[in-house]
């Protein structure tokens, strides 16, 4: 069975940093495309990095770029996303998702093979 876990998430300060993790099982993690989403109260979930299988070759939103790092380690069936210069609009449910591809183009509309069940994240002084 198909399955995401994420954790990491919390309350952090503004300009703080905080690192999610995915952990999959229940399919061959390394073959899947893995892709970070997130969502805030009374908002659309919004695509925020994906990272490809075979060459690490990741993609950002506008909104994150410079600030979110995302990365596998595949021995570990795990995504990072590792998160700085934390502002209030970062805060949000932010879940993980398989990809049926194992590339990034188009993952921001792309149907999922499943998310995880997500993990808040707090920005509040």
């Amino acid at each position: 069975q198909l399955q995401l876990v994420e954790s990491g998430g919390g309350l952090v300060q503004p300009g703080g940093s905080l690192r999610l993790s995915c952990a999959g099982s229940g399919f061959t993690f390394r073959v899947s495309a893995i892709a970070w989403f997130r969502q805030a109260p009374g908002k659309e979930r919004e695509a925020v990095s994906c990272i490809n299988s075979r060459d690490g070759t990741t993609k950002y939103a506008d909104s994150v770029k410079g600030r979110f790092t995302i990365s596998r380690d595949n021995d570990k069936d795990t995504v990072y996303l590792q998160m700085k210069s934390l502002k209030s609009e970062d805060t949000a449910v932010y879940f993980c998702a398989v990809d049926p591809r194992y590339y990034c183009s188009g993952y921001e509309t792309r149907p999922k093979d499943d998310w995880g069940q997500g993990t808040q994240v707090t920005v509040s002084s």
